[in-house]
């Protein structure tokens, strides 16, 4: 059977995306065009957001300074956006803008600080709100300054949609946004500039981008355009993921993970998100130092036993390249969730939620927060089975 009969042809669907995107090995010599257009529309100042050392050894910060500086466009620099960002940070980058008369926000980095400028932009809007008023759902941002975002990983899909994601530490809520406003003007994934990614971060990063999808693909909003993506990005994952572990400088490898992240980003933006998003946003907003492609990898395999008698068919499709022996019958759940982790253990990733540091005791903190942490009761809604707070338990439980 096929998964397009899994498809509701009487749900209309919105095929979205937003931003202009220049991929390709080189791909940062566009920011000569790209400062060329931000000069056209008046910028005369920016601020660039970055974490503390990827922006400058990956060589990108010397394209954009010479591109800016071409152009007479001053800059302020803020490299202190961490994984998993954080509130003060955004509220901090955005007095350090104002002062300086950004109009624009160009982001180097990976999702963290493609996520933070993005959230920087839309306060250089309102400058009687907060970043937690943002991340709080406070009010609706319908503007935002010209965002850039030069991709440093090949995961997030940051540089092509509408979502970020930032924590808010006080009350460990860890709440993504989607606005239209904080699609980036333009964006560049050069593959070549990822090559000295570390082998976790390789991985981490990659396995978001198959989450993405997953998800996407099976969403109650889902759409061909969502699940076409979706069995494009696995495949190529599992086949090139292995080739980067095993020479980081893989050039080709490192191209077609950019180019799986990005379409993985364009597949949830078009399907949403559900369960296993919703479910580690809670773990790492309690420990922020947790890699989020690692809470995914770990949170999986449970989410695929516990969707797949409801979408079998659409999962094995998408699965073909990973667990091949699939047939979408609802009572292969257990089959699909094994091949999922057997994978995962093949890529380096065998950790559980207990390898990072928690236990049974935790479970229940975990599933309220799940519950009231803004906008993730949205995305268990999407999920294709009904997501009370016995099926989110038992996901976290079984991932201990």
């Amino acid at each position: 059977m096929s998964w397009e009969k899994a498809v509701n042809v009487n749900n209309v669907s919105t095929i979205i995306c937003g931003s202009h995107i220049f991929l390709g090995a080189g791909a940062i010599e566009k920011m000569n065009f790209v400062a060329g257009q931000l000069k056209d529309k008046g910028v005369d100042s920016v601020i660039v957001m970055t974490g503390k050392a990827a922006y400058a050894t990956t060589g990108a910060w010397d394209h954009v300074t010479k591109a800016l500086g071409a152009q007479g466009i001053r800059y302020t620099l803020y490299n202190k956006v961490q994984p998993n960002p954080e509130t003060h940070q955004v509220d901090e980058a955005v007095k350090i803008a104002r002062d300086a008369g950004a109009k624009a926000v160009i982001c180097i980095g990976g999702g963290s600080p493609i996520d933070a400028g993005k959230s920087v932009a839309v306060l250089m809007e309102y400058p009687d709100k907060t970043c937690q008023d943002l991340y709080e759902m406070k009010f609706t941002a319908e503007k935002a300054v010209p965002i850039i975002a030069i991709n440093l990983t090949h995961g997030t899909g940051s540089e092509a949609n509408r979502f970020a994601v930032v924590t808010i530490p006080e009350k460990e809520y860890k709440p993504a946004i989607a606005y239209d406003c904080i699609y980036p003007m333009y964006s560049i994934d050069d593959p070549a500039l990822m090559t000295g990614l570390p082998a976790d971060q390789t991985r981490y990063v990659s396995i978001d981008a198959v989450n993405h999808v997953v998800e996407a693909a099976t969403t109650v909003l889902n759409n061909p355009f969502a699940i076409s993506l979706a069995k494009e990005v696995i495949g190529l994952v599992v086949k090139y993921l292995p080739a980067a572990l095993k020479d980081p400088k893989d050039l080709t490898a490192r191209y077609f993970l950019t180019y799986a992240a990005l379409i993985a980003g364009t597949s949830f933006d078009n399907g949403m998100l559900h369960l296993t998003h919703a479910l580690e946003h809670p773990l790492s907003g309690i420990k922020p130092t947790l890699p989020h492609g690692l809470g995914l990898a770990i949170l999986l395999p449970a989410v695929i036993k516990a969707i797949y008698p409801a979408c079998g068919v659409i999962l094995a499709d998408i699965f073909s390249s990973l667990v091949p022996s699939l047939t979408g019958d609802a009572n292969e759940a257990e089959k699909a969730a094994d091949g999922v982790r057997a994978w995962l253990h093949s890529v380096g990733v065998t950790q559980t939620m207990t390898d990072v540091g928690f236990t049974k005791d935790n479970v229940l903190k975990l599933v309220n927060l799940t519950f009231e942490t803004p906008g993730l009761t949205g995305l268990l809604e999407c999920a294709p089975v009904a997501s009370g707070k016995d099926v989110v338990e038992k996901i976290y439980t079984e991932s201990l």
